[in-house]
Parts: C-alpha cells; sequence; structure tokens
C-alpha cells in the first residue's frame, strides 16, 4: 500500500470514530438526556465537530492527499472520496462549523417546546440564526465546489442530485397527483370503511411487537437498541445502531409501522462493507439510498398484500384477537390516502407533495427569495397549492419537523428519491426472486434482505446513487417506477 494512502487510512479510522462518538451522543440527546444537558450537550458536540474539522483540513493530511496513490477498485474510490470530503472541509473555517453545530444544538432544544404549543415566535429568532449560518456554509461550499449554494447543500446528503434534476420530478409527479389523488379517493370512497383496531394497545406489548419485527426483518438484538424519541429516527453506529419510536395506547401503527420503517436504514448500516469501516467508501451511498431502504422495507414489503397476512397474525398474538385484524382491513387501515397536514402520517400518495413543499421552500430561504419570518404564510400557500388544504396553526405547518431546526437544509429530496428508488428496487427483487410474495406471507424476509445486501448494501458509497441504481436494476432513477406502483395499489 503507498505510504501516504496508508496515512490516510488511519487518520480516516480515527476521524470515523470521532462520528461515530458524536452519532452516539446525538441520539442521545434525543432518547436519553435529560433536560438539563441541553447546553453542555451543545458545547460537546461543537467541539466534536470542530475536532473532526481540524483533523480533515490539517495540512499533512492536504500533502498526504498530494503523494497518495491507490491500485484501483475500492481503494481508488476511497481515495476519491477522501478528496471531496477534504474539498467540502477546507472551504468552512473552524469557527463557522463549530458555530453552526451550537446554533443548530439551541435552536433544536427550543423547537422541542415551541412546537407542541404552535409557538412560531418562540424558534423563530433561533431559526434566523441557523438559516444566517447555513447560508454562510452553502456560500462557501459554491465556491468551492462551483455548485449552487442550495446544491452545494444538497450534496453533503446525496452526492451527485442536483436540485436542477429533482425539480422537473417533483414537478411532474406534482402534476401527476392532482389527477391521481381525486381519483385515488373516488375509488376509496366506494369501498368498505376501514375498521380501526380495538384496543387499547400497552406500550409493554407495543414495545415487544416492534422488536420482534425489527428482528423478523433480520436486525440483531446483540448490534441494536430500541427506544423512545419525539420523533422517530436511526443513529448510533453500524455495529451499535439505535432506533427509535412513539406510542400511542389507542393506535399500535404509529410505533410499528416507524419501526419497521427504521429497520430499514438499520438493516443498511448493518451491511455496509466491514472491511471498510471508518472509511469513507465504506459508509452509506447517501440519504437518497438510505431513505430506499426504510420505504423499501417499509411500504414496499411490509405494507405489501403479501407481508399483512403475516402481520395479522403477529397482531392477535400480540394483543387478542380482533375481527379489524383481516388483512384486508389492515390494507384499507394502512394504506388509506388522505390529506393530512403531517409528514410523518402521510400515505405514500400525498407523501411527495409534502417533501415537495419544503424542497421548494428551503431552497428558497438558502437563495434569499424566503425569510424565517414569512415562512408559516409561504407554508400554508404551497400546502394549499399541492393539497388544496392549510394547517390550522404551525404546529401542523413549519414547526413539525425537525430538519430545518437542526440545520439540515438540503435533506428533504431525499425522501422522495428515496420512494422512487424503493419501488424500482422492489420491481428488480420481484423479479429476480419469483417467490418472493410467498415468503412475505410467512413473515420470511430473509430472501428479499439477502438481494438487498447482494445488490446494495455491500458496495457503500464505491458507487454513487444513480450508478448504485443501474447496478441493481439496469437503469437509473425512473420515476415511472413509483407512479407505477402507486397506480396498481390505489386506481386499480
Amino acid at each position: 500500500m503507498n505510504p501516504a494512502y496508508a496515512r490516510l487510512k488511519t487518520r480516516f479510522a480515527r476521524l470515523g470514530a470521532l462520528n461515530e462518538a458524536g452519532a452516539v451522543l446525538g441520539w442521545d440527546a434525543s432518547a436519553m438526556m435529560p433536560r438539563g444537558g441541553g447546553a453542555a450537550r451543545g458545547e460537546q458536540m461543537a467541539a466534536l465537530a470542530g475536532l473532526s474539522h481540524e483533523l480533515l483540513t490539517a495540512p499533512e493530511l492536504a500533502d498526504d492527499l498530494l503523494e497518495a496513490e491507490a491500485a484501483g477498485g475500492w481503494d481508488a474510490a476511497n481515495l476519491g472520496l477522501m478528496r471531496r470530503a477534504h474539498q467540502r472541509a477546507t472551504a468552512l473555517p473552524t469557527a463557522l462549523v463549530e458555530a453552526s453545530t451550537l446554533a443548530n444544538s439551541a435552536c433544536e432544544k427550543v423547537w422541542r417546546d415551541a412546537r407542541p404549543r404552535a409557538d412560531f415566535a418562540a424558534v423563530r429568532p433561533h431559526l434566523e440564526e441557523v438559516l444566517r449560518l447555513q447560508r454562510l456554509i452553502a456560500g462557501a461550499l459554491s465556491a468551492a465546489t462551483s455548485l449552487s449554494p442550495y446544491d452545494a447543500l444538497m450534496d453533503g446528503f446525496q452526492p451527485g442530485v442536483t436540485a436542477g434534476e429533482v425539480e422537473p420530478v417533483f414537478d411532474a409527479y406534482a402534476a401527476w397527483l392532482r389527477d391521481a389523488l381525486p381519483r385515488a379517493e373516488e375509488l376509496q370512497a366506494r369501498r368498505p370503511a376501514p375498521v380501526p383496531l380495538r384496543g387499547p394497545f400497552p406500550v409493554a406489548a407495543q414495545r415487544a411487537l416492534c422488536r420482534a419485527m425489527s428482528v423478523r426483518l433480520g436486525l440483531e438484538e446483540e448490534h441494536s437498541r430500541l427506544d423512545e424519541s419525539a420523533h422517530p429516527f436511526c443513529g448510533g453506529t453500524p455495529t451499535d445502531v439505535r432506533i427509535t419510536t412513539r406510542y400511542d395506547e389507542a393506535d399500535p401503527a404509529r410505533a410499528l409501522l416507524g419501526v419497521l420503517h427504521e429497520t430499514g436504514h438499520a438493516l443498511y448500516e448493518r451491511g455496509l462493507p466491514a472491511a471498510f469501516a471508518r472509511q469513507p467508501v465504506g459508509e452509506a451511498a447517501g440519504m437518497a439510498a438510505h431513505e430506499s431502504q426504510s420505504l423499501l422495507m417499509e411500504m414496499q414489503a411490509c405494507r405489501s398484500d403479501a407481508f399483512l397476512r403475516f402481520l395479522s397474525g403477529e397482531l392477535a398474538t400480540a394483543f387478542g384477537p380482533d375481527p379489524a385484524q383481516d388483512p384486508a382491513n389492515l390494507a384499507r387501515l394502512w394504506r388509506r390516502v388522505e390529506r393530512g397536514f403531517i409528514r410523518v402520517d402521510a400515505d405514500e400518495m400525498t407523501y411527495p407533495a409534502h417533501v415537495i413543499l419544503r424542497f421548494r421552500l428551503e431552497r428558497a430561504m438558502i437563495e434569499g427569495r424566503l425569510e424565517v419570518r414569512d415562512l408559516p404564510g409561504a407554508w400554508a400557500e404551497g400546502l394549499r397549492g399541492l393539497l388544496g388544504i392549510a394547517p390550522p396553526d404551525d404546529a401542523q405547518g413549519c414547526l413539525q419537523d425537525i430538519h430545518w431546526h437542526d440545520g439540515a437544509f438540503g435533506y428533504f429530496p431525499s425522501y422522495t428519491l428515496g420512494a422512487m428508488a424503493a419501488a424500482q428496487l422492489m420491481g428488480a427483487a420481484r423479479a429476480a426472486l419469483p417467490g418472493l410474495d410467498e415468503a412475505l406471507a410467512r413473515g420470511e424476509v430473509a430472501p428479499l434482505l439477502g438481494w438487498l445486501r447482494r445488490n446494495v448494501h455491500a458496495h457503500g458509497a464505491r458507487l454513487g446513487f444513480q450508478e448504485l441504481l443501474r447496478a441493481a436494476t439496469g437503469k437509473a432513477l425512473d420515476p415511472a417506477d413509483f407512479t407505477a406502483h402507486l397506480a396498481a395499489r390505489y386506481l386499480g
């Protein structure tokens, strides 16, 4: 191995360990940390971010990047990703990285209290500071990469995908939805109304079922935890994955479906190439790729007619028999199309509209066409244009998501790109696995997981988003696969 490249691998392994420490601290802040620890945790996260940034921008690393050589294959891809990471890091002063981390942490803490009160005024000055710093970051990255400021932020979440590519895809979906949604609602109205599951559903029983289902999907208990948080997420590290959910004793779907989704993320992390752990090429291929894995498990596999036949029996075992557990009724309950205000509760047909709204708004904010003070009004106008409804308050509007309040501008497009990729990947998996639906009906997810391990997870970040799809499905992202899936499920 080239000596300079060997030194780089050692440095990036150390950097990877620091990032893992930050990930666990971030999980703890959302799931376990007492309220009084917020200020100190923000300082801890900023210190870790600053230390990581200093390691990544050190002069000796730059020298090694000039001298490093890689024979090809995985090492060549790894070296290329190291150079990309260095380029993005050197564009940003350490002081700006730390200031942004502190501002994000402070805003997120205020947002937690402001959201249930629908108190936009309380969070507004903090969000304004987050946005000010994100604009500085975007401008600095833009100058270093020749991308637009918003594209430079998007590139941090899903490399190689730009707003110019996303915008026509999203506009086409919005146009498709204007015709498809009323038709889906009309067809749904002709069918029997779903019967609610009969509760209550004790949290302990829900927790046991959720854990059993995550294990059923393939997540090993010795490498994962299931906890609670205000917003479900997957965090931690590839060997110590942390998933969270939230429970409602009147309805087990929120927790269960959330866990199935987050387990998809967790399985991706667990399937990343161990030989390149803590190296750039050993990470996920981006957040659209990540969202494809969670949405494939939750929406494509676990909400399929086949898997619902299996899940019906699991619900009866966990909570006692109930006629409403009939698979056809579960499909009507958990695949109901409904215009709503809350993104995380949206069905898969209207969900992209929520993402399109956020994409348009966050792009406008970064580009200076929208200020924080005008966000509530712009949100209401945008949602009205997409779904014909407007939120009654800011808790159900611009305060509902953590992302902007935690500085994650440029993330939202990944959700719908991931949903589209999930439909495309599931189609390829069904073609390669003729007995897949029969296996899902028995609760056997191993064939699907094995296909994903070979065709998605094992590639790490060696392939970009489009290259990964080409390798797995034979073509780049094709949004028509997603609309065909929706038409078959909701318009047939």
